[in-house]
């Protein structure tokens, strides 16, 4: 399987690599240090798996944009604090599966040969977790999956973002002043666990149905 490593470490990047060389059935093509990095050599590569180092901080809406762009590469998040929540966010990443920070060459291997196959190898207590998190929220896609829910009014602004349209542009489509359109895009940011206006764009477009919930929530 042909496999590229993504870590902002690069002598962490060149002893993996040496590690992995060794390995019979993985063919490595090349260690990145970022995402964007990752994305030009996906355009013209035919890559199996890569292997996400999670324990420098990674934006994680990024690895969601690779993941529905290239939807058959197997993503596999390494270096993952085994919680259940961590597997949860890396999930809706778009993560197959992980590697526990304390893994040996071996483990690791075998999780990426798991993720190529669409199998996740976890411990029963992180797929009792998921399981629970499955059942405690049926509607992932909606805005509750996200954060906490929008408001009708926070739904016309999210919709509005997605548009690409400016506090003055959005103030001014919705009769409001700019202070006021301030505050809701503040507030959607936070209800959707995001810092940047512009991941609140990707993610409204990506699921238009987060702000359209809302307001029909608010018709109903």
């Amino acid at each position: 399987m042909k496999l590229v490593i993504v870590t902002p470490v690069r002598l962490f990047g060149d002893g993996l690599s040496a590690c992995l060389k060794l390995q019979p059935d993985i063919e490595l093509e090349c260690s990145v240090s970022e995402i964007n990095q990752l994305r030009q050599w996906l355009a013209s590569s035919c890559t199996d798996a890569v292997l996400v180092d999670v324990t420098q901080g990674i934006d994680l809406d990024e690895v969601r944009g690779v993941a529905l762009d290239f939807p058959d590469l197997a993503l596999i998040a390494l270096g993952l604090d085994e919680q259940r929540q961590s597997v949860i966010r890396c999930g809706r990443a778009g993560f197959r599966g992980y590697v526990d920070r304390n893994a040996s060459i071996e483990q690791l291997c075998r999780a990426i040969s798991d993720a190529c196959r669409g199998r996740l190898n976890c411990s029963a207590e992180i797929s009792s977790g998921l399981l629970r998190a499955l059942f405690a929220r049926p509607d992932v896609g909606g805005a509750a999956a996200m954060g906490e829910a929008l408001t009708a009014r926070e739904g016309e602004v999210l919709q509005l973002i997605g548009h690409g349209l400016s506090n003055k542009e959005i103030a001014t489509e919705l009769d409001l002043s700019v202070a006021t359109v301030k505050h809701h895009v503040h507030h959607v940011l936070n209800k959707l666990n995001l810092p940047r206006r512009a991941q609140a764009m990707r993610r409204v477009r990506e699921a238009p149905w987060i702000a359209i919930s809302a307001l029909e929530r608010t018709r109903a």
